[in-house]
This record gives structure tokens, C-alpha cells and sequence, in this order.
């Protein structure tokens, strides 16, 4: 059978899938002479492992037969009201477990989204770049890209302004990253938020707020949600426990005050898994519902990125030649890096050699226009290896700097 007797079999959305750069090269990164700074990985020495352990025989004694059972598509109550309550303390607004929906993972529910508000040719608004597995996401539906600018303090209202008055037709949504962004770390601007949610309002746009990083801040400042502020427009609000507590629990919800969206997502997700597991749900609820060790947890996470991001940026300012510029974040677990007049992806051939990654920048932009960035991540890796990984990565940028000038 030909090649393409054989594409034939798929649909024709399969075309625009691609595989995840960044889970791809998990399958590199595990050796371990490889210094990574691709994956999106949170410490895992930070993972609080006994206790869930001990939670876990809890969850057992008290709940097993309902956390092995199968379970409500929205998820187990307890979960739901502790979002709600999270949400509301958060943004000001009062939300109930009503609003929420738990799903397997902030991927999941990017998925669901995609599948819930998009035919093939639809057009999404995002960041440039933004976040490249709600780009994956959406690639699985044909979705079509109007790339909206940033800049140090994160989305251009105006341009995202000028991109909705241009737009024919009007984007399904908004999908924005506000606090420390993956994949740069930028903070979106407090005197910007409310002007998105109002841009959006006012062009009746959905405004999907991916929020994964807003716990992850170094500096002690809380930065409200898009959701905090009331809008005719629906405003549509993911969270996780990935960077709270553990990415392999896959736990997260989704949260809104438009109740047909959630309906119609209730439906999108028993048509895909009927419910996320009851036992990672029952785990991270009880161990959320320590109030004052969750909070020390939590803290215990921001103090170690902070070091790491201060490791990672001395690194770089000692390291790297003339023509590479970054920032430093407040908060996350990721920075940008710019490196003039160099293809980053032939950076990374280069750089592997040395045993050291990162994500070349181009899988962060919808269009692929732009090459000379890369995300580099600092939770995972300890003080020593960041700075070891840095002064390999800075021979490698000036080697393939002095081969193409």
C-alpha cells in the first residue's frame, strides 16, 4: 500500500498534528549525562512523597471504594469546593463548586476547549509566542492563528485590539498565559488585564485564562486573575495541581461562570475519559485540606525557583557572549533568551553534542516566524548543574555565532 493510499485512512485533522517537541525530547534528557533545560518539569525532589504515601493509605481506609469506583464527569464535590474557595480568595469573586470542572490535566482541558469551540478554519487570538501544547491543542481541531504582540510586561492590548477590528471573521477566543508565561516568564501588567477583559467584552470574544505558573511568584506579590473582573463575555479560567503538588496526579479544572460552557465540557469529557481519576482527586483534596502545610509547601517551591532563576541568570550574565539578551522573571519556572542572527534549532544540534537542551523557540510561535529564541527552564535543575549547563550551552552559542558571521 502507497504512502498515500495509507494517509487516506485519516482524517484529515491528522495532518496538522505534530509531535511535542518538548516530550519528545524528554526520551534524550533522561540520560544522565544530559544537562535539560527543555521539559516544563517541576523539581522532583520538592514532590512532598511521603505524605502522599501516607494520604494515599488514608484515602484507602477512608474512601476506597468510592476512589476506585468510577465517579461524576465533574469531578468529586470536595475537589470542586476547594477550587471554588481557591478562586474565590483569589480573585474577589464569589464562586461555587458549580463553576468548576476537574480534568485530567491543564492539557486535557485545553483539548476539550479546542474540541468545544472550534471547526476547521476557525481562528484562535494568542500571545506571540505563547505556550506550544495549547498550539498542539488546537492544531488537532485546524484551528487557523492571530498572533497578538508582547512585549516585557506581556500582551499589547492595542494589538490585541487592532487584531479583533481586523479580524473577518472574529477569533472563537483569547487564549493568554498572564502570569509568568510559558514560555518567556513574563508577567502581564496589572494596568493591562482589566483592558484585555474589556477588549474582549467588547468584541463578545471568549477569554480562555491559562493560569498554571500564578502561585510560582518570588516576590510575594499576589497578581489577580482575568477573572476577577465581571464581563458579559465568557472568561474561562485553567488551573493545575501540576506545579502545586505533582504533574503525574493529573489533576486540574476549569472554571466559569457560563454554565452552558461547562454543560457542553461535561459532555466533551465523558465523550473522552467520562471522568479524571478518583484517586489522584481524593489524594490532592486531602492533602490541600492541611491549610497551613500546603502553604509551606507551596512556599518551599517559590524559594527554590527563586534561587535557581538567580542561578540561571548570574549564568547567563557571566557566560554568554555579546548579541544574546534575556529576562529575568519574577515568578514561574522559565526565562527567554534571544540570540541574534542564530537558528536555535541548529543551536540545539550543537548544543546536544555537549550534552545540554533546551527548546528552540520557533514551537512557541503559531506561524513559525521567528527562530532565534529559546525557553529556558530552571526549576529542575540544582545551582551547580544550572551553572555547569550554562558556560556548555554559551561555548556552543559562541562557536555557531562564529561560523555564521
Amino acid at each position: 500500500m502507497t504512502t498515500l493510499a495509507r494517509s487516506a485512512r485519516f482524517a484529515e485533522r491528522t495532518a496538522r498534528m505534530r509531535a511535542s517537541t518538548i516530550r519528545e525530547m524528554l526520551k534524550v534528557t533522561g540520560r544522565p549525562e544530559v544537562i535539560s533545560f527543555a521539559g516544563g518539569l517541576p523539581a522532583p525532589e520538592l514532590f512532598p512523597t511521603q505524605r502522599i504515601g501516607e494520604i494515599a493509605v488514608e484515602v484507602m481506609r477512608e474512601r476506597g471504594a468510592a476512589a476506585l469506583q468510577y465517579s461524576v464527569t465533574e469531578g468529586i464535590p470536595e475537589l470542586r469546593e476547594w477550587v471554588a474557595n481557591w478562586l474565590t480568595k483569589r480573585s474577589g469573586q464569589s464562586f461555587s463548586r458549580e463553576d468548576v470542572i476537574i480534568v485530567s490535566g491543564s492539557q486535557q482541558g485545553l483539548d476539550l476547549l479546542g474540541k468545544l469551540f472550534l471547526d476547521p478554519g476557525d481562528h484562535v487570538a494568542l500571545e506571540c509566542p505563547s505556550y506550544l501544547g495549547a498550539i498542539q491543542a488546537f492544531d488537532a481541531y485546524q484551528a487557523r492563528y492571530l498572533s497578538v504582540a508582547i512585549d516585557e510586561h506581556g500582551m499589547l492590548p492595542d494589538a490585541l485590539e487592532h487584531a479583533l477590528a481586523h479580524a473577518n471573521p472574529l477569533p472563537k477566543f483569547v487564549y493568554i498565559v498572564p502570569n509568568f508565561q510559558n514560555p518567556t516568564g513574563r508577567l502581564l501588567a496589572h494596568d493591562r488585564r482589566e483592558a484585555i477583559v474589556r477588549i474582549c467584552e467588547r468584541f463578545d470574544v471568549p477569554l480562555i485564562e491559562d493560569d498554571a505558573y500564578a502561585a510560582l511568584h518570588f516576590d510575594g506579590i499576589e497578581h489577580p486573575p482575568l477573572i476577577s473582573w465581571n464581563s458579559s463575555s465568557p472568561i474561562i479560567y485553567s488551573g493545575t495541581a501540576s506545579k502545586l503538588m505533582a504533574p503525574g496526579l493529573r489533576v486540574a479544572w476549569i472554571a466559569t461562570k457560563d454554565h452552558d460552557i461547562l454543560d457542553k465540557l461535561v459532555l466533551a469529557k465523558q465523550g473522552a475519559d467520562l471522568h479524571a481519576s478518583s484517586l489522584s482527586q481524593y489524594v490532592f483534596a486531602q492533602y490541600v485540606n492541611d491549610d497551613a502545610a500546603f502553604i509551606r509547601h507551596i512556599e518551599s517551591i517559590r524559594e527554590t525557583y527563586r534561587k535557581r532563576r538567580d542561578a540561571m541568570v548570574s549564568a547567563l550574565a557571566r557566560e554568554m557572549p555579546e548579541g544574546v539578551t534575556f529576562n529575568r522573571p519574577d515568578g514561574g519556572m522559565f526565562l527567554w533568551c534571544e540570540i541574534e542572527g542564530v537558528d536555535t534549532a541548529d543551536l540545539l544540534a550543537l548544543a546536544s553534542q555537549s550534552n545540554v537542551v533546551f527548546v528552540p523557540g520557533v514551537s512557541f510561535f503559531a506561524h513559525r516566524e521567528r527562530t532565534d529564541g529559546m525557553r529556558l527552564n530552571f526549576s529542575n535543575s540544582g545551582e551547580e548543574k544550572i551553572a555547569v549547563g550554562i558556560e556548555r550551552l554559551a561555548h556552543a552559542v559562541r562557536t555557531i555565532a562564529g561560523a555564521t558571521r
